[in-house]
Order: structure tokens, then C-alpha cells, then sequence
């Protein structure tokens, strides 16, 4: 590093150097200061293996059936909570009657079972899976089937007036 010069106007700084990783400086200043840092100039190639990978695998929506032991609705809850939470999932169905989860998404049927298995402690067994198309199950959004309310606007009419000088709160202002 030969320069470094701060710019506090435009929140920057500027590191000047010969044989500099410019990689290896944005990782200490994060890790020093805590703040999210950005390179600015030389612009980082983005790494994005796992997105191409994902990606890939997006027509391959899978209707997974797993076995796993359910005794009572709080089972179902927290295999439903945990699934749902993992990246590729869109809809967790559980039927405690059988003991059977339906799992629809873009997942890797082991890695579900390894999931439920590293998270609950619950062995799961692969009954069924089936490959279909990408658009025969969207989630819907949320807000489509709940009702919604506008924010309220205050008006200058509901301003209430201050306790701040009350006599009768006795937290007030005593100077006055």
C-alpha cells in the first residue's frame, strides 16, 4: 500500500498500492469496522455457482413423500416451521393420521431426509417422489386471501395536547 486517502463527503476510501488485493482489504475493513464496506472500483467478479446450480435444477419441481414419526400437532408444527425454512421448499404438508409429510419444491430428496434428522432428531424415510412440471404448484402470495387495511393518517385535529406540563402527572415538567 503506498496512499491511502479518506473522503468523508462521499463516504469513500482510496487505496493506492502496487501488488494489492483489493479483495483481501475490503475483508479487513469489514471485519475491523463492522460496517458494510463495498469495492467500488475494480468491480469483483461475482461468484455465483450456486445460483447456476440452482437455477439448473428449477425445472425439477419434485413431489417428495416422507415417512417420519409424528405423535401429536406440535410434531407437525415443527417439521412444517423447519422445512419451510429451507431454500427450494414451497409448500410442507403434514398428516399426523399417517404420519406421512408431503413435500413440494425444488429439493434433493436426502438432503430433506438429512435435514429433518439433523434439526429434530426424527428419522424419515423416502415413500414416494415424483418429478413434474415447474408451474403446477406457485405458492400465492399472502396477501391475496387476507384482508387489508390502509394505514391511518393523522390529522392536526388529533393531536392531544401534551401531559409534559400537567399538573396532574407526576412525572412533569416542575420548573415551570
Amino acid at each position: 500500500v503506498e496512499d491511502v486517502v479518506v473522503d468523508n463527503e462521499n463516504h469513500k476510501v482510496i487505496v493506492r498500492g502496487k501488488n494489492v488485493d483489493p479483495i483481501e482489504i475490503l475483508g479487513r475493513l469489514r471485519k475491523k469496522y463492522s460496517r458494510n464496506a463495498q469495492l467500488v472500483s475494480p468491480i469483483p467478479k461475482p461468484e455465483n455457482k450456486e445460483d447456476e446450480k440452482y437455477k439448473e435444477d428449477q425445472a425439477q419441481l419434485k413431489v417428495v413423500v416422507l415417512q417420519v414419526s409424528m405423535h401429536c400437532q406440535g410434531c407437525a408444527d415443527d417439521i412444517k416451521k423447519y422445512l419451510e425454512k429451507m431454500r427450494g421448499v414451497l409448500t410442507v404438508e403434514p398428516n399426523i393420521e399417517k404420519s406421512m409429510v408431503i413435500v413440494r419444491g425444488i429439493v434433493d430428496p436426502s438432503k430433506l431426509v438429512q435435514y429433518i434428522k439433523k434439526r429434530l432428531g426424527k428419522n424419515a424415510e423416502i415413500l414416494k417422489q415424483e418429478t413434474g412440471q415447474a408451474n403446477c404448484c406457485k405458492k400465492e402470495p399472502m396477501w391475496d386471501n387476507k384482508w387489508h387495511c390502509p394505514p391511518s393518517h393523522s390529522s392536526a385535529q388529533c393531536i392531544c395536547p401534551s401531559d409534559m406540563f400537567s399538573d396532574e402527572n407526576p412525572f412533569a415538567c416542575r420548573i415551570m
